[in-house]
């Protein structure tokens, strides 16, 4: 049986996505950004560089389908209010302009590019009403690391607009290199920039224990467990969002890049969230940390 405090979310103020995307075509155009990066044949073959570690893709586009209307079509189905995009492409401008109460906006930076990403967060934060920005440590060519001091104007800038930042933590799915997303960099960043909110993306593990305690020391640390079907959530935070973590861990899934809408608010009513949480997880924390409202 659904959870019933669940249920009176998704059927009322509906849920709000912090990791969404459209269906392409020809899924493998969003990962052309890690090609210089991958080394082994298994991932060049791949479509997504973290298939391995995922069944049934969902980021197919049908043969004349419209992929706003596929993905909107999916969020009412599921009971999703809001999805957060990244801006900068055709499909998204549509999005925006056709649908401007159910998208929020997000801008992915590259700190090895310093000025130039500045550049970037200020033009769309005018444009788009910019609400976050993330980053992908692991993922970039070369890689940089959390704490490293090439991040430091572009935290410093996310302060100055009043803007999150939501970097990827822990081991990275696709076959690059780790050292760079270990949970412990977050320390110091927390310590330099009193004022920033950072968000952890795709589950901090294996350092999920540390990451929880990073959030009880560091008011502005929080974390998504995005990439991660329900029913894998790490208990560590399942327990911490029933207990002193109810205002810092908030809802994002995957769709369509490894997981399903409908796969994700199939599993979500078994998580084991407490009644009084679900509203949290789903909706008010994103709300109150990506200044929504």
């Amino acid at each position: 049986m659904a959870n019933e405090a669940f249920q009176q979310m998704v059927d009322g103020p509906g849920a709000i996505d912090l990791m969404f995307g459209f269906p392409k075509r020809n899924a493998s155009e969003n990962y052309r950004f890690m090609e210089g990066a991958l080394k082994d044949d298994g991932s060049k073959a791949m479509d997504m560089p973290a298939e391995y570690m995922f069944r049934q893709v969902p980021n197919h586009l049908p043969v004349g389908a419209d992929p706003v209307d596929v993905a909107v079509g999916e969020m009412d189905h599921c009971g999703v209010a809001v999805g957060m995009i990244h801006v900068g492409s055709d499909v998204a401008d549509a999005a925006l302009e056709r649908h401007p109460d159910r998208f929020v906006t997000c801008l992915d930076v590259d700190p090895n590019d310093i000025m130039g990403a500045i550049r970037k967060i200020r033009e769309a934060h005018e444009r788009w009403n910019l609400k976050a920005v993330t980053t992908f440590p692991a993922g970039l060519l070369p890689q940089v690391a959390v704490s490293d001091r090439q991040y430091y104007p572009i935290y410093a800038t996310c302060v100055e607009l009043d803007l999150p930042i939501i970097v990827n933590a822990g081991v990275p799915g696709p076959r690059v290199p780790m050292q760079c997303q270990h949970v412990e960099h977050f320390d110091q960043v927390c310590y330099d920039f009193p004022d920033l909110r950072i968000v952890m993306r795709h589950g901090a593990e294996p350092w999920v224990d540390l990451a929880v305690k990073l959030m009880l020391k560091w008011p502005g640390l929080y974390y998504m467990p995005s990439a991660f079907a329900p029913k894998y959530y790490p208990a560590e935070i399942i327990q911490y969002a029933n207990t002193r973590g109810s205002d810092k861990i908030m809802y994002a899934g995957y769709y369509p890049m490894g997981l399903s809408l409908r796969r994700i608010f199939e599993e979500l009513p078994d998580v084991g969230l407490r009644d009084d949480v679900w509203p949290k997880f789903l909706r008010t924390n994103a709300e109150r940390v990506f200044n929504l409202t």
